[in-house]
């Protein structure tokens, strides 16, 4: 098994953190795993993306130019994006970043409102979670045992108390996932 996956959006939504737990877990499942970010120099506002790769066998290169799935947050990532996932793979969105959804047959395209969730459970910075969680639900490549030792081992100390809420969230993404 190899899943190679783009997560982009703006500085600022979470973006390098979700990947950095997915590699993380991943790590935690003794998989191979590569985590190869690039943003601005903005720190929020600006575009950010994350290539991971988990693999049950060695990995060659970080560098992909296309992916078996990819997590959209924003409209320019979606330009940038949408044409890059596989024939037959995954594209994942959040609708509040995106004015023109995507429009490929030869996908499978699922819609996480997590923005709107997020705000209903009070506390916006779980947005990530959500996404994430609906990215486990159609692509259940990590163990949810592992994503919770992945935050520990991402999350400084301080907030560890946070890990509970995370984990809600992430559940959250896997109920309220839409099929487009």
């Amino acid at each position: 098994m190899t899943e190679e996956i783009i997560i982009a959006g703006f500085g600022g939504q979470g973006v390098l953190s979700m990947g950095k737990i997915l590699a993380y877990s991943g790590i935690m499942e003794d998989k191979e795993v590569t985590w190869f970010p690039s943003y601005g120099p903005e720190m929020r506002g600006g575009t950010a993306n994350v290539t991971v790769i988990l693999s049950d066998t060695r990995i060659s290169s970080p560098v992909l130019h296309e992916f078996d799935t990819a997590i959209i947050l924003n409209q320019q990532s979606m330009d940038k994006f949408e044409k890059a996932v596989k024939p037959g793979g995954v594209l994942l969105y959040d609708p509040n970043g995106v004015i023109h959804p995507p429009t490929r047959k030869d996908i499978r395209i699922y819609k996480v409102e997590g923005t709107r969730a997020a705000v209903e459970m009070g506390n916006p910075k779980v947005f990530n979670m959500i996404v994430l969680g609906g990215y486990l639900k159609v692509k259940p490549v990590i163990n949810l045992a592992n994503v919770e030792r992945g935050l520990q081992k991402s999350l400084p100390e301080r907030h560890h108390k946070l890990i509970p809420l995370n984990l809600e969230a992430i559940r959250k993404g896997g109920e309220i996932l839409e099929a487009n």
